[in-house]
């Protein structure tokens, strides 16, 4: 039985560093968007909640590094929204990003459902 995460699950923060840059890509990936829709998605795939200090920021490395790029757009009855959207560079940083992920999870996964191992034995120089 698959064990399910909600929007309140707090993960390790340094998992979540570890992991934001390509889910931050795979939602962008979908289609232009904000930052809030973002933060929204992410929560609700049980991420938990991604402050928007820890967001916004990577937002401008990836607009800097040339991912994503931005466009401003009148909001419905709001303030305008800056929405992102992929670059071609950015589609295949989260194409790459994302294989590199889910080779180091199997990887990981594989190493946790094995028997622990016994500490490896080192010859004396």
């Amino acid at each position: 039985m698959a064990t399910t995460y909600s929007s309140e699950t707090s993960w390790p923060t340094e998992w979540l560093r570890g992991a934001l840059s390509v889910c931050v890509l795979h939602v962008i990936a979908d289609g232009p968007t904000y930052g809030y829709a973002v933060a929204s998605t992410l929560a609700d795939a049980g991420l938990g909640t991604i402050k928007g200090g820890t967001l916004y920021p990577l937002l401008g490395r990836l607009e800097e590094a040339g991912l994503v790029s931005v466009e401003w757009r009148a909001g419905d009855g709001g303030p305008g929204r800056k929405f992102y959207s992929l670059t071609d560079a950015g589609r295949a940083e989260h194409e790459r990003q994302a294989e590199h992920w889910r080779a180091f999870a199997d990887l990981t996964t594989s190493f946790l459902d094995s028997p622990a191992h016994a500490a490896p034995t080192r010859k004396a120089p």
